[in-house]
């Protein structure tokens, strides 16, 4: 098989962020274009290792999944590794913006929990997996558009990167619990009363959703945190931040009454639009809060 052409390995990326993970594809389109390939192709990878469980039948599965992009990310990988239009891209990308494989690594390694029904032991066990994958990706999507960005950034990106991933898993806690998936930490489920099967039933009860509020106000401390941090953020960083915005109103849809293994009720225009403004906006709310500083 020979290797696409880089316009093509592009034009994949973009094509599979697009489909599969919006929020950061409108977020790329705000880059400059010259850095919008290696966002691409940054988020194309997050994208694929991020649905391993989708498409396998068993962990072990998952894992030999996960363990091919880390012998790709290694240079062990059997085959031809360029083949793979993503890992093309992303070996391409951190090579010209010098990204450190060990956050890759580090994400890859994260990504295991996701292959298995294992709950999530505690709330700082949520953060760091937070931390390892969404505040990883905004991080190295910050050094490809600013090699020399700084410790504002890493913070801010630390914040950021569990406020949208906490909020992400909760907009997802419907799905998660038909797999009896339990990303909700048990000690947060035990403070409320509850155990993970609890978490995963099916039945909703004033408890599941006090904790499930909890969630929502670490989602919020957490971005609160964010915003104060990208007061020293170049402004050229600012797009790797983008997503960040659309927290605020996901938490506050999800904190009206609902079966919260129900989808969360629907804003009045349509969903995908709707998070087109907010993100449009919230361009002119992260250059305010950068130029705080």
């Amino acid at each position: 098989m020979s290797r696409p052409s880089l316009t093509t390995e592009t034009e994949y990326c973009a094509a599979l962020v697009r489909d599969l993970d919006r929020d950061r594809y409108v977020a790329d389109l705000f880059a400059p274009a010259e850095r919008r390939g290696a966002l691409f192709a940054l988020h194309a990878f997050n994208v694929e290792v991020s649905r391993v469980r989708e498409a396998i039948t068993s962990p072990m599965a998952g894992e030999v999944r996960l363990q091919w992009w880390q012998e790709a990310l290694d240079g062990g990988a059997r085959g031809d590794v360029r083949a793979n239009p993503v890992a093309a891209a992303l070996l391409d990308t951190i090579d010209a913006h010098r990204l450190p494989r060990a956050s890759l690594t580090a994400l890859l390694d994260a990504r295991i929990f996701d292959l298995y029904d294992d709950p999530m032991p505690t709330v700082n066990d949520l953060e760091g997996y937070a931390g390892e994958t969404s505040s990883a990706l905004i991080r190295l999507a910050t050094l490809v558009l600013s090699p020399q960005a700084g410790a504002a950034s890493a913070e801010a990106a630390g914040h950021a990167g569990v406020a949208y991933a906490v909020t992400g898993l909760l907009r997802a806690f419907p799905v998660h619990a038909r797999r009896g998936q339990c990303y909700v930490p048990l000690d947060l489920l035990k403070a409320h009363g509850l155990t993970r099967e609890d978490a995963v039933s099916g039945r909703a009860s004033p408890a599941l959703q006090a904790a499930l509020g909890d969630l929502r106000a670490l989602a919020r401390r957490h971005y609160e945190a964010a915003m104060k941090a990208l007061a020293g953020v170049e402004a050229g960083e600012l797009p790797a931040f983008l997503p960040l915005m659309l927290v605020p109103g996901d938490l506050t849809r999800m904190e009206r009454p609902h079966d919260p293994f129900a989808a969360v009720p629907a804003t009045p225009a349509t969903p995908a639009l709707s998070r087109l403004w907010r993100l449009w906006r919230g361009a002119g709310t992260l250059r305010s809060a950068a130029r705080a500083s």
